[in-house]
């Protein structure tokens, strides 16, 4: 694997340290941001060299959503949030905004870094693996990773990408939603079920008109039908 750059987003000083240490013994570069605006700054300086961000939820400034938010507007970098609370509202509303992840604090640097060494791996893979999908107005062009609807492009998630490739790809067919979170989650997430409903909803409202082509299945899964 490459190497590859993370920025990590956090007002508390100690946890961008450790974080910045743990990461860079694992050979990833790491810039750092102490807030929400910086962040935004960052990022729109950086962003281009930037593979991956560690986004805490609670910032000064602008919180971790809002910066979700704003990079989602013009790029699809894999973001996993960081947060203090544990409450489910708050992981289905991350992966609502666009997060591909959602670990709680105290973090576990094992198991962050297992996290990011997935992530990795599933879009490494994905790019290796590309070819052009159609379906009456929809194309999805996975040598350079743009979905366009009628030649308007659509930015979407990592995640939204891969599981809409998925249900093209099967076109016609049933796919479960256990095999939607192995594919695009990896066995090694051990997020809920409802995480892939969370990601579908957010993904028709992105597709516009063909957003009504995901049918659900109710007791199996979802079905792409052109």
């Amino acid at each position: 694997m490459e190497k590859k750059t993370i920025l990590v987003v956090d007002d508390e000083f100690k946890i961008r340290v450790l974080l910045k240490d743990f990461l860079e013994k694992e050979g990833f570069t790491v810039a750092e941001a102490a807030d929400g605006r910086d962040a935004l700054e960052v990022f729109g300086s950086q962003g281009k060299s930037v593979d991956l961000i560690l986004l805490d939820v609670m910032l000064p400034y602008y919180d971790g959503w809002t910066v979700c938010r704003e990079i989602r507007k013009t790029s699809d970098v894999p973001i996993i949030m960081l947060t203090a609370r544990s409450d489910d509202f708050d992981e289905v509303h991350g992966f609502e905004i666009g997060a591909d992840d959602y670990v709680i604090k105290p973090v576990k640097l094992t198991a962050l870094i297992a996290r990011i060494y997935a992530l990795f791996r599933r879009i490494d893979k994905q790019i290796s693996n590309k070819k052009v999908l159609f379906a009456e107005g929809l194309e999805i062009d996975d040598q350079s990773h743009i979905v366009t609807i009628d030649n308007d492009e659509i930015i979407l998630s990592p995640k939204e990408y891969a599981l809409l490739y998925l249900l093209v790809e099967r076109k016609g067919r049933v796919v479960s939603r256990e095999e939607l979170m192995n594919q695009v989650w990896g066995y090694e997430y051990f997020g809920g079920l409802r995480t892939v409903d969370t990601h579908i909803n957010r993904l028709r409202v992105k597709l516009g008109r063909k957003g009504s082509a995901i049918a659900t299945i109710r007791g199996f899964g979802y079905r792409f039908e052109g």
